[in-house]
């Protein structure tokens, strides 16, 4: 969604603590469950249900800070997968985020009822010289009474001149065995392999399953994708709105061997599916603004297609 004016309104309650590491974090907890949030690099680190268990992947390999882990859902943008002249998935996932204390109100449908917080992030002077575009990034992280776990992002062009940008948020979901996975909802679907230089092809599949290394990029998406996971008999449905595709990834043994922040058998309790823009990039004028919204629910495994089409009517 492209537009020139957002209206933001709700309440916001959370708790904001440092680790032994210097970082800062914002724990948002009720009722439904639990999230975490790094507050200097905008990337939601954990996700819980009511019942504490981790519904988001990190890699059993912890870096040194600065560096931050692999997993949770960091922010991609300006970019989303590689590119010649700018950072592979961009520089938000990187410093620069702080706690927005005085936010524009934000009237949303997923904004009632929920603990959530505001963060705000601009470009600076190292970064003007790589991707010469001024910009105002806010980005709402917001828990719901029954535990699902919302992002907004709005982006807003504060330039002299237009810009475009590819976006994606990272969400990397922790599953029992990769090989208990099915993805439905991205059935017939057009998709760029990134396997194959980019080349496009059709899925014919009734679900995407998983033998070998994956990395598609699903086109023209459906609004709701649900996760199947047998083993853990649970069912991750993904919502999202200004998101036209899709990026499904699993890196498989061999590719996350070559990976330095990867454990030695992570690639079998992850996978990762990702809102995202990324066929056509959005163009903001000056002054104008995009939103992209991306909700996560957790539900039983006996949750199935003919129910979450229904939902797709209320998003």
């Amino acid at each position: 969604m492209v537009h020139s004016k957002t209206d933001w309104e709700c309440k916001s309650t959370y708790k904001v603590s440092t680790n032994s590491h210097g970082i800062n974090l914002v724990a948002l907890s009720n009722e439904g469950g639990s999230t975490q949030v790094t507050v200097e690099r905008g990337h939601v680190t954990s996700w819980r249900n009511k019942q504490g268990d981790e519904l988001l992947f990190t890699s059993t390999k912890i870096p040194r800070p600065p560096s931050a882990a692999r997993g949770g859902i960091p922010v991609c943008f300006p970019q989303f997968g590689p590119s010649a002249s700018l950072e592979a998935n961009g520089q938000a996932r990187n410093e620069g985020w702080k706690i927005d204390n005085d936010p524009p109100p934000l009237i949303h449908k997923y904004c009632r009822g929920k603990s959530y917080v505001d963060l705000l992030r601009k470009p600076s002077k190292e970064e003007l010289r790589r991707w010469p575009h001024s910009y105002e990034f806010r980005l709402r992280v917001l828990l719901a009474y029954d535990g699902n776990l919302n992002m907004i992002s709005r982006i807003r062009n504060i330039d002299s001149k237009p810009f475009s940008f590819s976006f994606g948020y990272h969400t990397y979901l922790s599953v029992s065995d990769i090989s208990e996975v099915r993805i439905e909802g991205l059935e017939t679907l057009d998709y760029l392999d990134n396997l194959s230089d980019r080349k496009r092809f059709t899925e014919h599949g009734d679900a995407i399953t998983f033998e070998s290394e994956v990395d598609r990029a699903y086109l023209c998406t459906p609004s709701c994708i649900a996760v199947v996971d047998h083993g853990k008999k649970r069912t991750v449905v993904i919502k999202k709105e200004g998101l036209p595709d899709a990026v499904v990834w699993n890196p498989w043994e061999r590719k996350s061997k070559t990976m330095a922040d990867f454990g030695k058998v992570d690639y079998r309790k992850m996978v990762c599916v990702d809102g995202a823009v990324i066929e056509r990039p959005i163009a903001l004028k000056p002054g104008e603004e995009w939103t992209g919204c991306l909700e996560l629910e957790h539900v039983p495994s006996s949750f199935c297609s003919d129910k979450y089409d229904s939902r797709l009517k209320h998003f």
